[in-house]
């Protein structure tokens, strides 16, 4: 594991969002959906996700996520991925959403 500095982690812009639309991505090579997420004052954006083993379109509503917004943005098929989804593999390795346990601001960084 390579080791980096604070100042390295203060660079990546994880964001507190929450879904406001999820829908399905049959384009993409795995199984996914397309998600807009609302970071509050640095707008609203939209991101591939496949977490269809563990969430359905309508679960996923409100939800609040944690999103990388400063990586550029990625086509995936037809789609421009504007933030990464973050999550963590399962046994079987689906993905399980990094969420938040109690509301925060839109927006809000992790620190």
């Amino acid at each position: 594991m390579e080791t980096i500095t604070w100042h390295d982690f203060e660079k990546v812009e994880l964001r507190a969002g929450t879904i406001i639309e999820a829908v399905d991505f049959p384009q993409a090579r795995k199984p996914a959906y397309k998600v807009r997420v609302d970071f509050g004052p640095l707008g609203v954006k939209w991101s591939s996700a496949q977490i269809t083993k563990h969430y359905t379109k309508e679960e996923l509503i409100g939800r609040q996520i944690l999103g990388v917004i400063n990586f550029p943005e990625k086509q995936i098929a037809n789609f421009m991925s504007e933030f990464l989804v973050t999550g963590l593999a399962d046994d079987n390795g689906d993905i399980v959403l990094a969420s938040i346990d109690k509301p925060v601001p839109n927006g809000s960084k992790l620190i």
